[in-house]
């Protein structure tokens, strides 16, 4: 019998973030393998009872808050419940002492290629970010200390592995979509056909953060060449930035949403012409998944984990280059191109499922177990 307790103490009680998402995918993807893996025991830690509502019904018990000063006991606390192996959604998990397995996880490397911290923070802050991104000794010892480390793209893990971030294996756990989210062929050209029917003008969806490397300056500029075109600014915003982006091209037609629920969030993709991203860095693209799995066509910038997450799927324009990205949400004025990628953003979500990422995520824990049991 092997004892598994998976980390859940980053689930939100309010909306998902993408850790979040990831953990309560990946619990309830094992929870359904479950019946088929009589030699698994599982148990899932969190710190707050309310994050239970959002968790499979598997055994728990409670841990330490994450980011309080309490995570360098985890260990110990742990030690406590006799896990063999344990998985963390992060790879900042106390593990002092630990006598169990330990698989930690690194989502992405954004802010070492892209180190300009939220222009939010105290000066103070944004030096301790831009110094800790300058070294990579602080993820290294950080990742050194579990048996195997997780990421959820191919492309994370070819830059774990190019930056020698880690002397463990590196393993994909990949992201997924949420299987009850995507729609079916019919659905989405039933979808597809009142866009194409729309008298109102064309929504085009922006859904992420406004950091500097997310490059929304690029969807404005492209904005300002599509007159019959909103763009739909989906997240929470500062009137500051809020303003940079108005004054960057003042005829361009912005929306600016400033946070959404997940249901009106849904409905403004099933009206959208498309979903467009410009960034220049990810560790995926969950955004690009949602999209997929509404049944809504994607422009994004040419990077190579967009191209892993979407395929063929997407229409793709070179980083910054606001003219391509209007080129290529022109393009989508053709049924003959745009349906073509409807259906395949829906097949690429189809099978992508939490399920498949909780196996590949097992078979590293059972990797873990048969090497600590080796003499």
């Amino acid at each position: 019998m092997t004892r598994l307790v998976i980390d859940a103490r980053y689930v939100k009680v309010g909306r998902h973030d993408g850790i979040s998402r990831y953990v309560t995918g990946l619990s309830h993807g094992v929870a359904q393998i479950l019946p088929t893996r009589p030699d698994l025991d599982v148990q899932v830690m969190v710190s707050d009872p309310r994050q239970l509502d959002k968790l499979p019904d598997l055994a728990w018990f409670m841990g330490p808050d994450p980011v309080s000063a309490k995570e360098l006991v985890t260990g110990q606390v742990l030690n406590r419940h006799r896990p063999d192996v344990v998985f963390s959604p992060m790879q900042t998990m106390g593990a002092i002492r630990r006598r169990f397995g330990l698989i930690l996880t690194l989502h992405d490397l954004i802010y070492y290629d892209h180190p300009t911290p939220p222009g939010h923070l105290p000066a103070a802050v944004r030096a301790g970010w831009r110094l800790f991104h300058e070294s990579v000794l602080p993820q290294r010892v950080a990742l050194n200390r579990a048996d195997a480390v997780a990421t959820v793209s191919h492309t994370s893990a070819e830059l774990i592995r190019r930056r020698r971030l880690t002397k463990r294996p590196v393993h994909v756990v990949p992201n997924a979509a949420d299987a009850h989210q995507v729609v079916s062929v019919e659905q989405a050209h039933r979808l597809w056909e009142a866009r194409s029917r729309q008298d109102a003008a064309h929504k085009l969806i922006y859904m992420g953060s406004f950091m500097p490397y997310k490059d929304v300056e690029t969807l404005v500029r492209m904005a300002a060449a599509l007159p019959h075109h909103e763009l739909h600014l989906v997240s929470g915003i500062s009137d500051s930035r809020r303003q940079e982006l108005t004054d960057l091209a003042p005829h361009a037609r912005l929306v600016f949403h400033n946070g959404l629920d997940d249901d009106a969030y849904r409905n403004l993709l099933q009206q959208a012409t498309a979903l467009v991203h410009a960034s220049r860095g990810e560790g995926y693209g969950l955004p690009l998944m949602e999209a997929m799995s509404a049944g809504t066509p994607v422009v994004c910038s040419a990077i190579p984990i967009f191209r892993e997450v979407a395929g063929n799927a997407a229409l793709y324009a070179p980083v910054g280059d606001s003219r391509a990205f209007a080129d290529a949400v022109r393009v989508l004025g053709d049924p003959e191109r745009a349906w073509p990628l409807v259906q395949r953003g829906v097949a690429i979500a189809a099978a992508s499922t939490w399920e498949s990422s909780a196996r590949e995520l097992l078979s590293v824990v059972d990797d873990v177990r048969r090497r600590r049991l080796a003499p």
